[in-house]
């Protein structure tokens, strides 16, 4: 499996996991091989209704983003986990 078929698979299993929540703007933030494991480490962003207050968009406050990390495996493109991939700010 290639890196563009493993975001394409993070980035499905993402909208599809959460797409009831009302995700959108679901885009690719990080890509990493894990080679000792075979998988690859893809981390996807993206925002649900109730990260963009009223308050915040009136003032053109930039919309707060959920990150995950999916991890895939390489052997049969599989989704291992989801995870919440924490930042620093």
């Amino acid at each position: 499996m290639n890196v563009k078929e493993a975001v394409a698979i993070a980035k499905s299993y993402v909208a599809d996991l959460f797409g009831t929540e009302g995700a959108q703007n679901i885009a690719l933030e990080e890509v990493e091989p894990d080679l000792d494991n075979g998988e690859w480490l893809v981390t996807i962003g993206f925002s649900r209704p109730w990260d963009n207050s009223s308050l915040f968009a009136s003032v053109g406050a930039a919309t707060r983003r959920t990150y995950k990390l999916v991890r895939i495996s390489v052997k049969d493109k599989q989704v291992i986990s989801v995870k919440n991939r924490e930042t620093k700010n």
